[in-house]
């Protein structure tokens, strides 16, 4: 016998202890049971991409256990003949998953790797510190957050090919779930800022971008904490199973999932409208350049605001979630791993101001080593005397100030 909250009222009520405990098949988790009682259970949504060929159904099968005094039976039916999985299909579905998995785990490596030196390159300099850059900064940071988050779900979830979800209900395994979907939501809401923020600068002729930053700050990291913290809250009180991975009840993930659709539907109105600006302003007259030479621009600007405002999102972002889902995995998690990368290439690596300071620091240090290098050849006595390259600059420099005083007063007449 063991105890279950109500929730209703809040108290806790002794139950039974079942005669068919938790039980994890390798695809689906069954609930446990009393004896006698049969559960049953839709068919796991892998098998989703590989039903039969012609099939009219669009929903997958049901898969039912009965508990017996030996424990639980057998699935009945099958699962290949419930969920209509085409045994002669030639990619089995665990293998596309791991395929997938190996895809995203290289972006979102690539993306960690590319988007940590672009931070070290934006914080190092600071003639690079402005508004804009904060905002891409911020932006840097949700990305890198969401392949952390990424890589410490799989590690919770996955670390097992067998893992027995059934039992993977932890605190920790909860709190890995809460963090990765602020992360996922926190990067939708930067990229959402990025759009909102070039938008209002090509409108507005004042604008005070110091005063703005708060409130970016505030929505960018405070709204997806608030839409986390009410998710988690229900999931607790109305759908408090496993690891927080599933999501059954679609009233309770529209908390999470509705904030993305909404920032993914206002960016590509933003993004619709910043094109319609850039037309008008490529036309003008003040312009010049050819027809060819301002689309050719036109097009640039374009295929450099997708990666910003995650553009590709709109692609499955309306459609059914049981639909084309095989697709949906490669283009989202797939492709989209790569996103952080893209972005760190375009907004600092190939940027012109990032790439000029870069040569400036260069050549300064280049200067400083060459003129180290020659004093070390004409003075070796300051140079063994432990005295570095910028002291050893300083005492020339000194040196040389007191020669022209000197022989500035004696050319001065005495009075």
């Amino acid at each position: 016998m063991f105890l279950t909250r109500n929730k209703l009222f809040g108290t806790f009520l002794p139950v039974v202890s079942p005669d068919c405990p938790w039980f994890w098949d390798n695809l689906t988790c069954w609930q446990p049971a009393r004896l006698g009682e049969v559960v049953e259970v839709n068919c796991p949504e892998l098998f989703s991409q590989f039903m039969i060929k012609g099939s009219v159904s669009a929903e997958l099968g049901k898969v039912s256990r009965n508990c017996t005094p030996f424990g639980w039976s057998e699935p009945f039916p099958h699962y290949l003949d419930a969920c209509l999985y085409e045994e002669g299909n030639s990619t089995h579905p665990d293998m596309y998953y791991v395929s997938v998995k190996a895809l995203y785990t290289v972006g979102y490596s690539t993306s960690l790797v590319s988007l940590t030196t672009a931070m070290v390159i934006l914080c190092r300099f600071r003639k690079l510190h402005c508004t804009r850059n904060f905002i891409h900064m911020n932006l840097f940071v949700s990305f890198i957050l969401r392949a952390i988050s990424v890589f410490i779900k799989d590690g919770v979830l996955y670390a097992k090919e067998d893992s027995e979800h059934c039992f993977i209900h932890t605190l920790e395994c909860r709190a890995v779930m809460i963090f990765f979907h602020y992360c996922v939501l926190s990067n939708y809401f930067w990229l959402f800022i990025e759009g909102l923020y070039l938008f209002t600068l090509l409108v507005e002729t004042f604008f005070p971008e110091k005063r703005y930053f708060y409130w970016y700050i505030i929505i960018g990291w405070g709204t997806p904490t608030v839409c986390v913290t009410i998710w988690a809250v229900l999931r607790l009180h109305f759908d408090d199973i496993g690891c927080w991975d599933m999501n059954d009840h679609a009233a309770i993930w529209w908390v999470i999932k509705g904030p993305v659709l909404a920032s993914i539907m206002v960016n590509f109105v933003l993004f619709i409208g910043i094109i319609v600006i850039l037309v008008q302003k490529l036309q003008s007259p003040d312009i010049g350049g050819n027809e060819s030479s301002i689309y050719l621009r036109l097009a640039r600007s374009t295929l450099l605001l997708i990666p910003l405002f995650g553009i590709h999102y709109t692609v499955f972002a309306f459609s059914p979630e049981n639909v084309s889902k095989r697709e949906r995995l490669v283009f989202e998690l797939g492709l989209g791993s790569f996103q952080g990368f893209v972005v760190a290439v375009l907004y600092c690596f190939l940027n012109g101001e990032v790439q000029s300071e870069i040569k400036r620091k260069w050549r300064s240090w280049t200067v400083n080593r060459y003129f180290a290098v020659d004093l070390k050849h004409r003075h070796p006595s300051l140079a063994s005397s432990g005295v570095n390259g910028g002291t050893q600059l300083s005492i020339l420099s000194k040196s040389s100030s007191q020669i022209r005083m000197s022989s500035l007063q004696a050319e001065t007449p005495a009075i």
